[in-house]
């Protein structure tokens, strides 16, 4: 089983960095699904998702079904993708 990774995005420069980011620190055990909410928004699979997590603001990541704290109020930081297993093998 892999830590599944979820990226919300528009696809524009401010969202890039942040899929860069996530793509960069995911390790072998991590799948990542990114949402490009301007083409899928309509999508109700992924209408239900950003509901369900939460999302305010994108960019946003989710990992293992639980948005991260810090797409809450802030930017998504590398500290909070680390304390969420990102880039990590699963135990």
């Amino acid at each position: 089983m892999k830590r599944q990774i979820e990226i919300f995005t528009a696809g524009c420069p401010v969202c890039s960095p942040v899929v860069a980011m996530v793509k960069e620190m995911a390790c072998s055990s991590c799948e990542v699904t990114v949402y490009n909410l301007q083409e899928e928004f309509a999508n109700p699979q992924v209408k239900d998702k950003l509901i369900s997590y939460g999302v305010q603001r994108i960019p946003a990541v989710a990992v293992d079904g639980h948005l991260l704290g810090c797409c809450t109020n802030n930017e998504v930081s590398r500290d909070e993708l680390v304390k969420a297993g990102v880039g990590q093998p699963l135990n």
